[in-house]
């Protein structure tokens, strides 16, 4: 079996499950937010029970619009932080909470081995620590935190092999946007991605997580990294439970195996309006820009902060482009004020955000007007996906934003020493 088929199977006490099959599973944590958890908490309440099925396993992170922007986002908050601590849920407050993908990783909450549900499409984030994370629908969630389990389907797993050392500059947010240029946003519909080879295993944990983030953008149902030295550095230190790592079978059968010359590819672009629509940046031409964003649960972590500082650090934004550097959280945000990348940033002339989603739902701080262009390390670039539909964002690293921060247009860090 896969890493997949694998972690389901031991979710359900089963000796072996195969792809196609309905299996009722144990989950290990579920997740909501500011956004999705009224929907859910709505609908437990209608289940009839009184308390969730453990409140040790059930997370909830107001980091959409929160701080809140506005009153009918600051009821939303309320409800969720109500129930939450009423049933004395694991919660994270403002000054403490960063953006959930950030956040659960970062405090232990998940580790390998585990199996995760979350209502937000970008659960699969926590692939990267070769846990089974997904996204489910709000109704989903609600029956989760009232029982402890849920349904799924088990997918087919496409594995990625990822051959070569990664040019200067490219990360896992272009060898994830490459992958989905190359097979397209259905590529991997209603699958698993595993991820592997030489690049993948020089990947930092931070690329690791970009690269997992972005499985959703291709229709997967997860994606997966293989758990190594690195994934056990980074989970050791946080971890306050037993964990498993579980490793694919020598003889795992595999739906696809796509291979790629990651040598070869270039820091990558893409183009509205879908992250299919990537190209090299050698071959994106002279693109002005209004505004250059770089945060999100895709791109929101140190390394990321620590790119843009690199490529920021002397220079100035460019006159009339609004550059918006958001932490993933509060720990992020410590960090790089303790590495001095936020007075990089400010003398720069860039804002500099409390840790949260923001621009990238089209929630605020960076909400785009009628012909307004942005240049994004966020995960989607969809019609109207940050403000109006007569505007388009841009999908890039944060070397690549914040040097197009720099020329004023669309261009890389290259151009910029």
């Amino acid at each position: 079996m896969t890493i997949t088929e694998k972690i389901i199977a031991a979710h359900a006490d089963r000796k072996k499950v195969s792809p196609g099959e309905f299996i009722s599973v144990r989950v290990d944590l579920v997740l909501s937010n500011d956004i999705t958890a009224s929907i859910a908490i709505r609908e437990f309440d209608r289940i009839g029970v009184k308390r969730v099925f453990d409140p040790q396993k059930v997370v909830m992170v107001p980091d959409h619009f929160v701080p809140n922007k506005d009153i009918p986002s600051a009821e939303q908050a309320k409800i969720m932080r109500d129930f939450a601590i009423g049933q004395r849920l694991i919660y994270f407050e403002v000054g403490e909470m960063g953006i959930e993908h950030v956040i659960l990783p970062e405090k232990g909450l998940v580790l390998p081995g585990d199996l995760v549900v979350g209502a937000d499409s970008h659960t699969c984030t926590y692939g990267a620590l070769g846990a089974l994370a997904t996204g489910m629908g709000s109704t989903d969630i609600a029956v989760a935190m009232a029982t402890g389990e849920i349904w799924m389907k088990v997918p087919p797993t496409i594995k990625f092999v990822y051959h070569g050392r990664p040019q200067e500059w490219v990360g896992g947010k272009d060898l994830i946007l490459f992958t989905i240029g190359d097979i397209g946003v259905d590529g991997a519909i209603s699958s698993a991605m595993e991820f592997v080879g030489e690049a993948i295993d020089l990947l930092s944990m931070d690329g690791r997580f970009t690269v997992a983030n972005m499985a959703t953008e291709a229709g997967a149902m997860a994606g997966l990294f293989r758990v190594d030295g690195k994934t056990m550095d980074y989970v050791n230190p946080r971890a306050h439970r037993p964990y498993t790592v579980v490793d694919p079978d020598p003889d795992a059968e595999y739906a696809g195996v796509i291979e790629y010359n990651a040598s070869r590819i270039e820091p990558q672009v893409a183009f509205p309006h879908l992250p299919s629509n990537a190209r090299p940046i050698s071959q994106v031409g002279d693109i002005p820009i209004d505004q250059a964003v770089i945060g999100s649960c895709t791109n929101g972590r140190l390394e990321d902060l620590m790119l843009a500082a690199e490529v920021l650090k002397g220079r100035k934004v460019a006159r009339n482009v609004r550059c918006i550097i958001i932490p993933g959280s509060p720990q992020v945000y410590l960090d790089a004020l303790r590495h001095g990348f936020i007075e990089t940033f400010i003398e720069a002339g860039a804002a500099v955000s409390t840790p949260t989603c923001g621009p990238c739902l089209g929630g605020y701080m960076g909400i785009l007007a009628a012909g307004e262009r942005c240049i994004s390390t966020t995960n989607r670039n969809f019609v109207g996906r940050m403000g109006s539909p007569r505007s388009e964002v841009y999908l890039a690293n944060p070397a690549v934003v914040a040097a197009s921060a720099l020329l004023g247009r669309i261009g890389g860090p290259s151009e910029t020493r």
